[in-house]
């Protein structure tokens, strides 16, 4: 086992924030194996890269030889976190929550090493608490706490309505560290509330405190928003290889230093020695290139790796994209279905031209062929391509 230095070196990589860093530094000089713990709820059957930030610190922490706890929220999954939310949301049923479950195991796999990755369900306790058991952990808490909370004290504030079952979320995540018996726990800059939680429920159940790590939450394609399915401008670990890498060669030169911080395995003295090269007149496409290999070998292996630029779709018939890819920022106040954007971005002279087009099939969005019912989200970042030669990388931004 690496030194404490060493150790804590690692763990603070790409970190926001660790509680309490000298209570961490007690636990590493132990010289025992440490349980970490993160939660993930399957509230969805994909994951995307934002969510791999976690994942990648805790294999981080595989690598110093402490056991990590993957905790899938079956249970959670079912009441839904209330994390950055303005209202309430709806839950799942149990067997939406399973089934993406499943695809979660599926995916986590190809980042931590399986053999050393304990699985967990949180449903298998909290199925086994008694109402008197909920009472006691309700009382943990009072009203007024739960209100100090960011989103909760937004809500109350603009006479928006908080359900009842959304001050328990907090409760049974932190009660999660209870029954896991945690060291550490990591979560994203939103989770902190939560996260505290689990240290105070420990203290009131008799347990030693979880020390807590904090991850930033990473940006999307766009550079300004959180990644997010909902926004489109995320890449997603199951996407096609060609997808990934299109989208990834095409991020903004100011972003890839975020990426390779928080998604690269590569040294902080290889990254280094990037950000020496581009200074001495390197192109940062290369450069990007080099994580965009990276990332889609993580996920569909080395020889999708060294073809992703072949199948990337989205090139010119000659070639990959030219490294002057344009970019062009829209602005709107609304979603766009992608004829409108063509239209409004100058790649076709017409409206007429671009329903023309997307009926020959040939319109693609991020190396993918598509039809006059894609629709371009505010915030989405896309590589957009019309007939042969047309092109460029849209940013589609709310007025």
């Amino acid at each position: 086992m690496k030194s404490v230095e060493e150790q804590l070196a690692l763990i603070k990589r790409g970190a926001e924030e660790i509680l309490v860093e000298s209570e961490l530094v007690e636990k590493l000089k132990r010289g025992q194996p440490l349980r970490i713990k993160a939660g993930f709820d399957p509230t969805a059957p994909d994951l995307h890269l934002g969510h791999t930030v976690l994942i990648n610190k805790l294999r981080q922490f595989q690598e110093l030889g402490h056991q990590v706890v993957f905790l899938i929220g079956d249970f959670t999954g079912m009441i839904g976190d209330p994390s950055g939310k303005s209202a309430t949301r709806p839950p799942l049923t149990r067997e939406q929550v399973l089934e993406n479950a499943e695809t979660y195991k599926a995916q986590v796999f190809k980042i931590l090493d399986p053999a050393k990755t304990e699985v967990a369900f949180n449903s298998t306790w909290m199925d086994k608490l008694t109402p008197a058991d909920f009472i006691r952990l309700a009382s943990q808490y009072t009203v007024a706490r739960m209100l100090e909370r960011d989103d909760f004290s937004k809500r109350y504030a603009t006479n928006q309505p908080i359900a009842i079952h959304e001050f328990l979320y907090p409760l049974v995540q932190g009660y999660d560290s209870v029954a896991l018996r945690a060291d550490v726990e990591l979560g994203g800059t939103d989770q902190k509330f939560n996260l505290l939680m689990g240290r105070e429920l420990q203290r009131s159940y008799g347990q030693a405190s979880q020390c807590i790590v904090t991850m930033p939450l990473l940006e999307g394609l766009d550079g300004v928003k959180k990644m997010s399915k909902s926004l489109g401008n995320y890449v997603g670990i199951q996407e096609a290889p060609g997808v990934m890498y299109s989208k990834l060669v095409s991020i903004p030169d100011a972003l890839m230093w975020r990426y390779f911080e928080l998604l690269s395995f590569r040294s902080v003295e290889e990254i280094g020695q990037f950000k020496l090269d581009i200074e001495s007149g390197a192109n940062p496409r290369d450069i990007k290139i080099k994580l965009a290999e990276e990332i889609v070998a993580r996920f569909h292996g080395e020889a999708a790796a060294a073809s992703a630029h072949r199948s990337a779709g989205n090139r010119m018939r000659d070639g990959e994209l030219p490294e002057d890819l344009p970019e062009i920022e829209l602005v709107a106040a609304e979603d766009m279905p992608i004829a409108a954007l063509l239209n409004k971005a100058g790649l076709v002279k017409n409206a007429a031209m671009a329903r023309d087009l997307l009926g020959a099939g040939s319109v693609r969005v991020d190396g993918e062929v598509v039809d006059r019912t894609f629709i371009c989200r505010l915030g989405a970042v896309h590589v957009c391509q019309a007939g042969k030669k047309a092109f460029a990388r849209i940013v589609l931004k709310a007025e």
